[in-house]
């Protein structure tokens, strides 16, 4: 008996793609939660052992990837929206409870929330700033994608267990077509990655690989 992430598989390969109708969300990929040195790694260094796992793969893996599905995305011309962790103010005062207990503030201008260079926005790109985990939940991004028509959404970034794992939940439960690309996230180790993504796959989203999404878009969109 097939399971529900198979039978969501089987379901991606069969329907087409529009290149109206399709969004690439970038989470976070920013240097407050990116970057050795900024936000939650101020302290920590590019060899620190505890996060050698997550630096490593965001650059062998994510950036790459998601560079390849920025790349694509815009030559379909669709849609690719950034979001990222910014305060309103200096002193964050408008953050979400949850955002001043753990103390992250991202002050509005500041380095740490500028993206990183290797997949920052181009153009006339969207650009969405929260101050809570939930892109959903604490910003107007349902209204601008139903505003765009968009009702399937590509999902990367970080945290996978964290703020991009909230962001496939929200998107489901608002009867988006959410496609997580397993290469495209990470999380702090491979753990809390895998756990998330046996979570979620089947059930609120389809987990796919980059070159397959990527294979996938050259077939339905020319």
């Amino acid at each position: 008996m097939e399971n529900n992430a198979e039978k969501l598989y089987d379901k991606f390969e069969e329907e087409k793609f529009d290149k109206e109708k399709i969004a690439l969300l970038c989470i976070d990929i920013q240097y407050h939660d990116a970057s050795p040195g900024y936000g939650f790694f101020k302290n920590i260094s590019r060899d620190n052992e505890e996060y050698k796992y997550y630096f490593d793969r965001l650059e062998e893996k994510v950036f790459p990837n998601v560079k390849k599905l920025q790349s694509i995305f815009r030559e379909k011309e669709s849609e690719i929206i950034h979001i990222r962790i910014e305060s309103l103010t200096k002193d964050g005062r408008e953050r979400s409870l949850e955002h001043k207990r753990i103390g992250c503030l991202v002050p509005k201008g500041s380095k740490a929330a500028e993206f990183i260079p290797q997949v920052k926005p181009k153009g006339d790109e969207i650009i969405i700033s929260k101050t809570a985990s939930g892109v959903f939940n604490s910003t107007n991004i349902d209204y601008i994608l139903k505003n765009l028509n968009v009702d399937k959404l590509v999902i990367v970034g970080v945290l996978t267990n964290e703020c991009i794992e909230t962001a496939v939940r929200d998107a489901a439960d608002k009867s988006y077509s959410v496609y997580l690309v397993e290469d495209g996230t990470a999380a702090f180790n491979e753990d809390l990655h895998r756990s998330s993504l046996r979570t979620l796959d089947g059930v609120y989203c389809t987990v796919v690989k980059t070159e397959n999404l990527i294979n996938k878009i050259n077939e339905d969109i020319l």
